[in-house]
This record gives C-alpha cells, structure tokens and sequence, in this order.
C-alpha cells in the first residue's frame, strides 16, 4: 500500500463480526447488480453496471473479523480513456475494535491520484463506504446502486450520500 492509494475509514457502534457480515454482502451496500458468491476465499463476484463499469472480483484474503481483500481483474470503465486501469488492483477491508467502537478501514490499493478515474472513483468509493456500508453495518439498510438504475440516477444518489456522509461526520 502506498500513502496515495486511495482509503476511508469508517467507526461503528457494532461488533467487528457484524461490520465483517455487512462487508460480504456488497449487494446491499455497493450494487444489487452484483453476481456471484462474495463471502468466502476464492469466491469470485462481478460487479456490473451496464454501459458505465464491469469488473470481476476475486477474494484473496477473507479473516472473519479482521480483514477482507477483493482482487481486480477484467475491468472495463468506459467513462474514462484507459478502461482497464482498475486491472490488478485490490480492494481492501481492514477491521479493528478501538476504544470499545469498531473501526473499518477501506483502501483501493492502486488507486491513486494518477489514475483518470481516481476523483470519480474515490467520490464513489466515499460514498459507498462512509454512508451506505456504514448504515448497513449501523442499521441493517444500506442504500447500494439499484438494479435497472441510470448513471445519472446513481451520481446524484452518490452526491447525496456524501453530503449526508460529511453531515453526519462534522
């Protein structure tokens, strides 16, 4: 990991089992047009949304209540020039009890400041991980991309969210 991989961090009032639960579960924080088993080592899920962004995940790491890692492969990102640019990046999910909270810490490795995609990734990753995985894990309803959902759709529910995020963390 590099300082300039892109991270988030996240405190919970829950146990870090329930956040590591939520974690795997990214139909109901990131995309319900995900497909694919996304729990356990070696699983490999796709996450697809039409015309805007594909790419195949493949867990790598899975420790119940510690640490999840998603490894990156076939991606297309058609909003930008170099579609592939998420290729052998990993995503990573590191959770920590601290001062009786459970923190969970969330870095794309590989994405950096370099990549075309970074500002619109890193806004959405923000999104996705400071709102709606941290309301799944608080409350058990995250608020992922819709089935069926348009790309304009999805930038204004991301512009909400992360109002909200900022909001609720200031």
């Amino acid at each position: 990991m590099s300082e300039q991989d892109y991270t988030a961090t996240i405190s919970v009032t829950q146990t870090p089992d329930a956040a590591f639960a939520a974690i795997t579960h990214p139909r109901a924080w990131w995309s319900e047009m995900i497909t694919g088993d996304t729990e356990k080592l070696g699983d490999v899920f796709v996450f697809d949304f039409p015309g805007v962004h594909r790419s195949t995940m493949t867990l790598t790491e899975v420790v119940p209540g510690r640490r999840v890692v998603w490894h990156v492969t076939d991606t297309i990102i058609s909003l930008v020039e170099d579609q592939d640019e998420w290729n052998g990046t990993d995503v990573v999910f590191d959770i920590v009890e601290r001062d009786g909270r459970t923190e969970v810490r969330f870095t794309h490795v590989g994405l950096t400041p370099a990549f075309e995609c970074y500002d619109l990734c890193s806004n959405a990753w923000g999104s996705y991980i400071t709102a709606s995985l941290r309301d799944l894990i608080e409350s058990g309803t995250g608020s992922p991309i819709e089935a069926g959902d348009s790309l304009e759709v999805e930038l204004q529910r991301t512009q909400v969210r992360s109002t909200t995020a900022d909001a609720v963390h200031h």
